[in-house]
């Protein structure tokens, strides 16, 4: 465990270093984001912070080979992971300064999707009647659409300062906690690709955070969104690996069904934006792709909540999922409701005090005037 709090605490160290430079670097080469009727942000502010956050993974990987139990990790699944991951970031950065158009860029995540298969990532059986497995081709299908649609519930869910860096901090943290814990219990080996990939995705993100929180001096960009969810997808697809098909039929269903499920759970609010999006557009006869001003965090900013304030709710409505569901995987479920419930009301508490204290205000306004 110590093993990889440091490398996330390196990679956290080296984000927050190298950003500054990568900052200068998006704006000398124009890479930057101009006010749009749908955007928040109020001066045109740098993108390419997924260089930054990518510079960091590969200084980090170069660093903690040499560490002892992490060095054992490194093979041709961390290769795979790592090409992908260094794919969407070319795409990404390329999107960020030209614009592409959507059909390009789902084209460019597919074609990234196809470096894991390449390498041997997909996943190999679904819990359906017992347990299924997979002809290659259907494992193939489905790796690829939930590498689709992790990268977009990523990218969907970036439309305020700091939001997709904490919850995608949150969920890293989280399905790091499942995968280590899971080898303990187990007895698989804790030297895993799951384990250090999401303890890298929790560093950079902590790492790029007081950068990107309100007023953000810079912008993770599709490059950062997409290198986050090809992580994720990556770690959860990887780890369906590390477990034995054959236990799920055993009388301990439920942490073995979790690497499946896991994913989604600590992308939860992020896919209900996504798939709320992709309704919404599609009723009103528009693209699931145009883009709106209705996402959730939008609707949190029309209540009158600040920027902070929003992305703090969105936080705890991300750990009030994602965290309870890890901690069913281990322990009983009424500590797991426990933990739904402090976090539900942690949420329900941030919004109520903001709604008084800016009704005080108001009211202290009215009688000023």
């Amino acid at each position: 465990m110590r093993v990889y709090l440091a490398t996330a605490f390196l990679a956290a160290v080296l984000c927050f270093l190298i950003t500054p430079f990568v900052k200068k670097l998006a704006e000398r080469f124009g890479a930057v984001a101009q006010i749009r009727t749908r955007d928040v942000h109020t001066l045109p502010t740098a993108r390419w912070g997924g260089l930054a956050m990518w510079i960091s993974m590969v200084l980090t990987f170069i660093i903690a080979r040499h560490l002892s139990l992490v060095g054992k990790v490194y093979g041709h699944e961390l290769q795979g992971i790592f090409l992908a991951a260094t794919f969407v970031i070319i795409l990404g950065m390329a999107d960020d300064r030209y614009q592409l158009d959507a059909i390009t860029k789902l084209a460019g995540q597919a074609l990234a999707a196809g470096i894991l298969l390449l390498y041997g990532i997909q996943i190999l059986w679904l819990p359906i009647n017992g347990v299924t497995t997979l002809p290659s081709s259907i494992g193939q299908l489905v790796t690829v659409l939930v590498v689709l649609v992790t990268i977009n519930a990523v990218n969907f869910v970036d439309g305020l300062d700091g939001l997709a860096a904490g919850i995608v901090a949150i969920s890293g943290a989280s399905f790091f906690a499942f995968a280590y814990l899971l080898a303990v219990v187990n007895g698989f080996s804790r030297a895993g690709s799951p384990s250090l990939i999401t303890a890298i995705i929790v560093g950079v993100c902590l790492g790029f955070l007081p950068h990107n929180s309100h007023p953000a001096r810079i912008f993770m960009g599709d490059s950062g969104s997409m290198f986050l969810g090809l992580l994720l997808s990556a770690a959860a697809i990887t780890l369906t690996g590390q477990v034995d098909a054959n236990a799920i039929a055993a009388e301990n269903r439920g942490p073995t069904l979790l690497p499946l499920l896991l994913p989604f759970a600590v992308l939860a609010i992020p896919l209900m934006d996504l798939i709320l999006a992709v309704i919404r557009r599609a009723l009103s006869g528009r693209s699931p792709f145009a883009p709106d001003k209705e996402h959730l965090h939008h609707r949190l900013l029309d209540a009158g909540n600040s920027h902070q304030r929003a992305a703090v709710i969105m936080y705890l409505w991300t750990a009030t999922v994602a965290i309870p569901v890890t901690v069913l995987a281990f322990w009983p479920w009424w500590a797991a409701a426990i933990t739904g419930v402090f976090f539900a009301g942690s949420s329900l508490v941030v919004s109520s005090r903001w709604k008084e204290r800016r009704s005080d205000t108001q009211d202290r306004a009215e009688v000023l005037s």
